[in-house]
């Protein structure tokens, strides 16, 4: 699997969001500017409400961007079994059932799902809990989380 062509999805998917996160402000300002939405007395408040939405929508663009300048920055290395798995790791889980899934490393803002040839890959942020508890772990290695009430681990099968 090639972390690069993951790469590159993260961007085309990340590009998508900024197209249509900047359509959503763009539909927002202009319902927040629209004449007919002048307010005409303390209740009438969807210009308002408008204005709201469109600032919201703004700031998800302007974080969709910084994801954007993020990923574009990272480049992904090969494994090094003495640091163990890190940002830019390719990494393999199993869990109690043995069912595998693939997990590829990133920086913030790029968390999605992603097909690369048949394979399902997850796309995480090193801040997530799940990485931050794989970091410096090796093949073989257990993993293990506390989400709620429920404790999950995993076996570190293979790592890119």
């Amino acid at each position: 699997m090639d972390k690069f062509l993951l790469q590159q999805q993260v961007l085309e998917r990340l590009a998508e969001d900024l197209l249509q996160a900047e359509l959503a402000v763009r539909a927002a300002h202009e319902t927040a500017t629209h004449e007919e939405n002048i307010a005409e007395n303390k209740y009438d408040t969807l210009g308002l409400e408008a204005a709201y939405l469109a600032t919201g929508q703004a700031r998800r663009a302007e974080a969709i961007r910084q994801a954007i300048a993020n990923w574009r920055r990272f480049r992904p290395r090969p494994y090094d079994a003495i640091k163990g798995i890190q940002l830019g790791s390719l990494v393999c889980l199993v869990d109690s059932e043995d069912k595998q899934q693939q997990l590829f490393l990133g920086p913030d803002g790029g968390s999605m799902k992603l097909v690369s040839g048949a394979q399902l890959v997850q796309v995480i942020s090193s801040e997530a809990p799940l990485a931050r508890a794989m970091l410096g772990k090796c093949e073989g290695d257990e993993v293990s989380i506390q989400l709620a009430p429920i404790r999950q681990q995993f076996e570190v099968l293979r790592i890119l």
